[in-house]
């Protein structure tokens, strides 16, 4: 581990000891680029109120407005605790080099968010999740993937 991996995972627990000082959710995430912060954000979700305002899809929004780009290939994310799924997902998607967490899963458990639960949703069978999901084709379904694809503006992402 890098001095700078500790400093800048440091400020993202730092972060999150703020937020709930502030009365918001006890999460942090610093993004660097090339040893430089890009993006910084303490989970919103209580304040704006918004339940995909975590840590570190506000970091992520950020880091792509400042960096002026979706793929954040390159970056690092540095998080006061393990990405949920959903966290998880936009680290992906955003195309995140690399991930360093302070607590874990086990943690936030004990504390009460149902990381553990979305876990075991997210490999479930759709038809035997929690929430009922229901697959409806209709005809017309798909029909905007091939638009996108034969599209002059299809950008991969």
């Amino acid at each position: 581990m890098k001095t700078q991996d500790i400093e800048f995972l440091s400020k993202s627990i730092l972060l999150a000891r703020e937020s709930v000082a502030r009365g918001g959710g006890p999460f942090g995430a610093v993004i660097a680029k090339e040893g430089i912060i890009v993006a910084e954000a303490a989970n919103q979700v209580i304040g704006i109120p918004d339940p995909t305002a975590h840590a570190e899809v506000q970091a992520i929004r950020l880091a792509a407005i400042n960096l002026d780009t979706f793929d954040l290939s390159g970056c690092t994310l540095y998080t006061s605790c393990e990405p949920c799924p959903m966290c998880l997902g936009a680290i992906y998607w955003s195309r995140i080099s690399r991930v360093v967490y302070a607590a874990d899963r086990q943690d936030a458990d004990r504390a009460g968010f149902r990381d553990a639960e979305l876990y075991q949703e997210m490999s479930a069978d759709p038809t035997h999740r929690i929430i009922p999901f229901e697959h409806l084709k209709l005809p017309a379904s798909g029909k905007e993937f091939d638009d996108w694809f034969d599209s002059d503006i299809k950008i991969d992402y």
